[in-house]
């Protein structure tokens, strides 16, 4: 009888608890197949250049720099977005162009200075 009333409490407590959902809005994180939009993907772009920013990746003369270009491009799995900012404050003319690449739903896969 101890463990029932034990096992109802649970059940009760957690039927009332929120639900954890991932890829809520503001986040950059999706489920399923459905194609993002390309507002979408350029905001999560813009999300992830901050981030590489702040982890010391990028630098600081990139936080005001507004994607240039969103397109989907054949990637080496299939269609991906490729997401484009263009620096030219930067002094290594190699590294002026940013490219990030995002699944077709919107998830990051990665960013680059090659394009590849």
């Amino acid at each position: 009888m101890k463990k029932l009333i034990t096992l109802a409490s649970f059940i009760f407590a957690f039927s009332f608890a929120p639900a954890a959902l991932a890829g809520g809005d503001g986040e950059c994180h999706f489920h399923g197949s459905k194609p993002a939009a390309e507002s979408v993907v350029v905001g999560c772009a813009g999300q992830n250049k901050a981030a590489l920013i702040k982890a010391g990746k990028l630098d600081a003369s990139w936080q005001a720099v507004k994607h240039d270009k969103a397109e989907v491009v054949e990637g080496k799995k299939g269609k991906e977005w490729k997401v484009t900012f263009k620096n030219p404050a930067v002094t290594d003319k190699s590294k002026e162009t940013l490219y990030m690449f995002y699944t077709v739903p919107g998830n990051f896969i990665a960013a680059n200075f090659t394009g590849q």
